[in-house]
């Protein structure tokens, strides 16, 4: 084994020049890859967790530079799932052995405190054994904190890059990394597993930004990292940038895997967009969830962060079945459990 490889895998840590070595170099990519094989077996045993994905708004007061469904986009068609609805979508996905479900939308200001705590409640009561995720965007301590009270133990909030030079290139003056860290700590104080993540290739990143978040996430310790590479979307002014590489995007999973050997780690429905058998790869090289999609086939379409989003036509058993002949034919196994974080304190 490499010197660095070996490193990482032992100290779970580089230095800024040793991470920038090992994340600039194709020569790594097969060791780290092994190795965050071989460590999230240690702890995770052969297991890929799925989490049913309910995009239950494409409504959003944010104008983010690289997002399908931002403020401005006039092109889009906009949709909110009532709570029956996103009720059916779990029922459905109960069946189906779903026993996470993640609700994700824009910033919708529809679905007010009372409106999402109304339905978190709904689902806890209705499926007690099953966890509640949110991926909402910004909101106050006191939002988050509400949102727990009511049974949402998880919260996903990508933190996009940990520099605020670099924020300020992919976000409109209004928002501010600053605020989105601000989140991140906020939701950890009040016992959420916490998400956080990056686009991997975004517009104006660079080396330096990278290695500044995986020091972010140092600090922050989440329970759950979600990356994927960057793709355009032709509604959004970074229409004509370059989306980020699958190859990277690998690389940084296996760096993830080593540095945060417990962490839950998707491989996102990006990773299949930007290569057919992208979601596979990113598994093998360390990455232990999967989030099929359950919302119902009318809207998929309509919820378009980047173009060519793969999934939007099937139904949500099609996706459940994929997702397990596509996992099983790698040699991992789908299970049906909470899959919470190894060792997180409730």
């Amino acid at each position: 084994m490499s010197e660095l490889v070996q490193k990482l895998r032992e100290n779970q840590n580089l230095t800024d020049e040793e991470f920038k070595v090992i994340l600039s170099c194709v020569d790594y990519d097969e060791e780290l890859k092994q190795n965050a094989d071989a460590v999230r077996r240690e702890h995770y045993g052969n297991k890929v967790y799925i989490r049913g994905l309910i995009e239950f708004t494409n409504y959003c007061k944010n104008n983010c530079y690289y997002c399908g469904i931002r403020r401005d986009n006039r092109n889009l068609s906009r949709y909110r799932l009532t709570e029956e609805e996103i009720l059916e979508c779990c029922r459905e996905g109960y069946e189906l052995g779903f026993r996470t479900f993640v609700l994700q939308g824009g910033e919708d200001p529809y679905f007010t405190d009372k409106v999402v705590c109304s339905i978190v409640a709904e689902i806890h009561k209705n499926y007690p054994d099953c966890a509640i995720t949110l991926s909402i965007g910004e909101k106050s301590y006191e939002s988050y904190l509400a949102y727990f009270q009511a049974g949402a133990e998880r919260y996903l909030l990508r933190h996009e890059t940990a520099n605020p030079e670099h924020y300020g290139k992919l976000h409109p003056s209004e928002m501010s990394c600053q605020n989105r860290q601000r989140c991140l700590f906020d939701l950890k104080k009040i016992g959420y597993q916490v998400g956080a993540g990056i686009m991997v290739g975004s517009p104006h990143q660079t080396l330096d930004n990278m290695i500044e978040d995986l020091r972010f996430l140092q600090k922050l310790q989440p329970q759950m990292i979600g990356i994927g590479p960057f793709l355009s979307h032709q509604d959004t002014p970074f229409r004509d940038e370059q989306n980020g590489t699958l190859e990277l995007t690998l690389r940084l999973l296996s760096v993830l895997r080593l540095l945060f050997p417990k962490v839950l780690l998707p491989a996102t429905t990006a990773l299949g967009t930007v290569h057919p058998l992208g979601r596979e790869k990113g598994l093998q090289a360390g990455a232990n969830v999967i989030m099929p999609n359950l919302s119902p086939t009318s809207v998929r379409k309509k919820y378009m962060l980047y173009d060519n989003k793969i999934c939007t036509g099937d139904e949500s058993a099609q996706c459940r079945q994929c997702t397990e002949l596509r996992v099983s034919g790698i040699g991992y196994e789908v299970v049906t459990d909470r899959g919470d974080a190894k060792d997180f304190a409730k």
